[in-house]
């Protein structure tokens, strides 16, 4: 990659140069980004995932523009109209609209009135108007009046608009005005559509709506947009034309003498026709598009972030489990579960109205929790979860049975998914839907690789954000969380494999097939006799997967197979045999860690192994808690102002956090209410909150009509 981009890579990032070069080497090489951040640090001075994703974004967006440059120089070229500035200028910049300022001269373009004037040959009418040399206008106009010019006012005209399309094809020009813009307020005005459309309602605060581009929310900017999208409203950004066209006039005199008079009223029209007519609704788009990529990047890394806690929910690991889809009218979906995730049994119970058949569902629910041995009971978050919730508590589960709520966002996607159909192809969609609530509560990170993220209910304006831009975040997101956790080598499903670093789906595939064919893995080294699997992908995979059980206690844990021989020297220089050291605190203690490094192997990667010998294999995760919400709310109307009641968060956005308080509605804690006391300025609420966090909270108001309930947060000590 070229020094310039390298430049803009560090200041963005605050990086040294050698860490970007050495990251950006290593993609290069083949290498992941959790193989590049876990076990490459010395190269990358500690750079963490997200540092590396960053600079796999730039790497990927700079190569695609020295692509789009040569592509650029080439036109130009064969015009023969590239000069060696302008190829220095094209071949130095880094800003996507700068390069698509200088090529727009030169792009190939529609019939335009300007095209028109060149071709009834006003061009050099309109060069000498450009250069200040057509002193009297009107006089150098009628040199060009003939059969396709009828008259010295069409010449001056034609000349205007060839003069207007220039201007609006100065890369100055433009960038003065995005400047201009860029400083000014979006307003939204309602269309006629807004008034008759009840689907407008929710854009019913935008109606009569002006703010400064700079300071608007990001939310609030996909919001407008979006409505305008949909015909609602009418945006334009309040540039004033006159001073903005004055602006350009005395930007095209800088360091030249002024025009005499009569030119000066030609390039003022031509100036006044060129701002209205073609830059400021072109300009209007850009700095509009430029915003909202930042909006989409503010949005994008909600939704990341939201994903990354909820991908990294705490599991209830390995028990028996009985889950259950609640439900009215058609019944409760209910599943037994063994340890490891496999089916075992489904029924359907009917304990609430109208069949109300609670003794029958109370006898069931206890024959499948003794037959079954079940440790955990998930219910599903939907309707009819609180009265289930109650239901279940009333049975008299065994001592030791806890009872879970569970998420069932994108439980619908995954139990109509083709990966549902293949895991359960003689079950409807009602058993496939009450195993994955259970599965998310054996282990939520394995269960929802299966769903689209954008299926979880977790996002803020979604599909209205770039899809490529938010599709690198989610699978950056996902990657990172399954090489953070590590996945048991024998069990894990292809769905779950295909996210390991260096795997990918068809090695996922290869791994599963092998295994059924050959049995359990014994070792990692097992890896290389998978067809495919080379070298270099086990390189990548084999420090992320675990063999519980192996022969080699290293095996399951996070030390690479590379820096085996290192903890073969730690062992041997403290007189115990490897099996000895690993999960040994007191025997790791006495390691020194400086006499380990050596060559490529620095301290980052020593103490990366010694404080993993500690705990071998560790989940970073927390363990489920149990929760129960107010058993006296059922409804909205409960609620009183003063309330303070048990929620769970269900979404993070840049404006709030929506918390389930146990009702159909999602209550608001605005981020104007999440400062802690004592701390002053803007607050993220993505840094105060965590997804699925259980909080208490205090309802603050309550709209009926609109079904809006705010709350704030009853702060612990």
């Amino acid at each position: 990659m070229k020094d310039i981009y390298i430049s803009f890579v560090c200041e963005r990032l605050s990086l040294k140069d050698w860490q970007v070069v050495n990251c950006i080497t290593l993609l290069e090489e083949g290498n992941t980004i959790p193989f590049i951040s876990r076990y490459r640090k010395e190269r990358t001075g500690g750079l963490d995932d997200a540092e590396v994703a960053e600079i796999k974004h730039w790497y990927d967006a700079f190569t695609e523009m020295e692509k789009r440059k040569e592509t650029i120089l080439g036109v130009i070229s064969s015009q023969g109209k590239l000069t060696g500035e302008l190829e220095k200028r094209i071949t130095e910049t880094i800003s996507p609209s700068e390069l698509e300022d200088l090529y727009l001269p030169f792009r190939p373009k529609r019939r335009t009135r300007a095209t028109v004037a060149k071709e009834a040959g006003l061009e050099p009418l309109a060069d000498a108007m450009w250069d200040f040399s057509a002193y009297n206008p009107e006089r150098e106009a009628s040199k060009y009046v003939g059969d396709k010019v009828p008259s010295v006012e069409d010449a001056l005209a034609g000349a205007r608009d060839i003069i207007a399309e220039r201007l609006s094809e100065t890369a100055s020009v433009r960038e003065t005005l995005r400047g201009v813009f860029r400083m000014r307020n979006l307003v939204c005005k309602a269309t006629k559509a807004a008034s008759s459309s009840p689907d407008a309602q929710k854009y019913k605060g935008y109606f009569d709506f002006r703010e400064p581009l700079q300071r608007m929310a990001p939310h609030r900017l996909l919001a407008v947009l979006r409505a305008a999208d949909e015909g609602f409203l009418s945006l334009k950004i309040d540039a004033d034309p006159g001073r903005s066209a004055s602006k350009m006039y005395y930007d095209l005199c800088h360091g030249r003498k002024y025009p005499s008079r009569a030119l000066e009223e030609q390039l003022k029209e031509a100036i006044a026709d060129s701002y209205s007519r073609l830059l400021s609704p072109s300009i209007t788009t850009e700095v509009l598009k430029e915003y909202k990529e930042k909006a989409d990047i503010e949005s994008i890394r909600v939704f990341g972030e939201n994903l990354r806690q909820l991908l990294l929910s705490p599991p209830v690991g390995q028990k028996r489990t009985l889950a259950i889809d609640p439900g009215f009218r058609n019944g409760c979906k209910t599943v037994c579960l063994d340890a490891q995730g496999n089916l075992l049994h489904h029924e359907i119970i009917f304990p609430h109205p109208p069949q109300n058949r609670k003794i029958e569902a109370m006898t069931r629910i206890a024959d499948m929790v003794e037959k079954y041995g079940i440790e955990a009971v998930a219910i599903g978050n939907g309707t009819a979860s609180r009265e289930t919730e109650q239901f279940i508590q009333r049975t008299g589960l065994p001592e030791g049975v806890k009872v879970y709520t569970v998420s069932e966002d994108g439980a619908s996607i995954y139990s109509a998914s083709e990966v549902a159909r293949e895991e359960f192809p003689d079950e409807d969609v009602t058993v496939r839907g009450a195993v994955s609530i259970g599965r998310r509560l054996m282990d939520p990170l394995a269960e929802l690789v299966k769903i689209d993220p954008k299926s979880l209910g977790i996002g803020q304006y979604q599909h209205d954000v770039d899809q490529g831009l938010l599709k690198e975040k989610l699978d950056n997101t996902v990657e990172s969380c399954v090489n953070t956790v590590g996945v048991n080598l024998n069990t894990a499903s292809p769905y779950l494999l295909r996210y390991v670093s260096g795997i990918g789906p068809a090695l996922a595939g290869a791994i599963v097939q092998y295994r059924a064919e050959k049995g359990d893995f014994r070792r990692r080294e097992d890896l290389l006799s998978v067809p495919r699997l080379g070298n270099k992908a086990f390189q990548q995979c084999a420090g992320f997967l675990r063999i519980h059980g192996a022969a080699n206690p290293l095996d399951n844990s996070a030390v690479h197979p590379e820096s085996y021989h290192i903890v073969d020297r730690m062992a041997s220089d403290l007189g115990v045999p490897v099996a000895s050291l690993v999960g040994n605190a007191e025997l790791c203690s006495k390691i020194d860690p400086s006499k380990y490094v050596g060559g490529e192997v620095g301290l980052p990667t020593v103490n990366d192994i010694i404080s993993e010998l500690r705990k071998p294999g560790r989940d970073p995760r927390e363990s489920a808690e149990e929760f129960s919400f107010d058993e006296e709310i059922h409804e909205i109307g409960d609620l009183v102002p003063g309330m303070e009641l048990p929620g769970i968060i269900t979404n993070i956005t840049a404006f709030g956090a929506f918390v389930d308080i146990g009702i159909h509605e999602n209550g608001l804690i605005h981020v104007s209410k999440m400062r802690r006391p004592g701390i002053r300025g803007m607050v993220d609420p993505s840094k105060v909150f965590k997804l699925h966090q259980k909080v208490r909270v205090r309802v603050l108001d309550v709209d009926l009509d609109r079904n809006r309930i705010s709350l704030e947060p009853v702060w612990t000590s």
